[in-house]
């Protein structure tokens, strides 16, 4: 259902559901929490996440959604686990890749922007449906959304709950680039610093939050720039 494979300094988590558009079960949303788990600790310095058989994620499993009928605690229990998986990744100190193609639908679009980057095929088509349905989307979610597209365009897909295609998405911000360029990615942050970029990731998820100064991210930021390996390579880069 859901996979990870580590090959060397790039682990590839794939959502493979592709009988119903990868969408998530219940139990899906703690082994993708689980799988970045694996991948922190393991060798991997960038994480890729990409659904199977042409479809990023069709969203949750609607089919799991008649069991909350008059059960609150257990609607609940499925937004904290949506919740566990995008904290998982918010909080990976290694950079994570969401590779869209085809269908990227409501918890997977949140999915997707829980992760560091988009990358999107052409044939990537992006709904958030919840209006449709008579639910709503988690505040966490919403946040996220109006800080990539602003307001007005996170109510156009809110509110309207049409879908758009990988252009238009990253017109607005939703989208980072497209899924071509993947490669290139990925061997630019392998060539960058680790623990620089754990620091600056830090530094976004915080600024996101309406951050401007934090104690933690200074003493971070001082403790890079007095490292000693800091003047080793500065050296070495006098020397070519």
């Amino acid at each position: 259902m859901i996979g990870i494979r580590i090959d060397g300094e790039v682990a590839r988590l794939t959502l493979a559901r592709p009988e119903v558009r990868n969408a998530i079960p219940l139990a899906g949303w703690d082994a993708i929490a689980a799988c970045i788990d694996e991948a922190v600790g393991s060798s991997a310095r960038a994480i890729v996440l990409a659904g199977e058989g042409g479809a990023f994620c069709a969203g949750a499993d609607l089919g799991e959604f008649p069991s909350f009928a008059g059960e609150e605690a257990a609607a609940t229990g499925f937004r904290l686990a949506m919740r566990r998986a995008f904290d998982a990744i918010e909080a990976a100190p290694v950079p994570v890749i969401a590779l869209i193609e085809g269908s990227c639908y409501g918890a997977g679009v949140a999915l997707a922007m829980a992760c560091d980057f988009r990358l999107a095929s052409p044939a990537a088509r992006f709904a958030i449906t919840p209006a449709r349905m008579g639910i709503s989307y988690p505040q966490e979610d919403v946040a996220r959304l109006v800080a990539l597209v602003e307001p007005g365009q996170a109510a156009r897909l809110l509110f309207g709950a049409g879908a758009i295609g990988a252009e238009e998405a990253k017109g607005i911000g939703l989208v980072d680039g497209e899924a071509g360029e993947l490669d290139a990615m990925v061997a630019t942050l392998l060539a960058n610093d680790r623990e620089s970029l754990a620091t600056l990731k830090r530094g976004i998820r915080l600024a996101v939050r309406g951050v401007r100064s934090d104690a933690g991210q200074d003493r971070l930021f001082d403790r890079l720039l007095a490292d000693p390996a800091l003047a080793a390579r500065l050296e070495g880069r006098r020397r070519r």
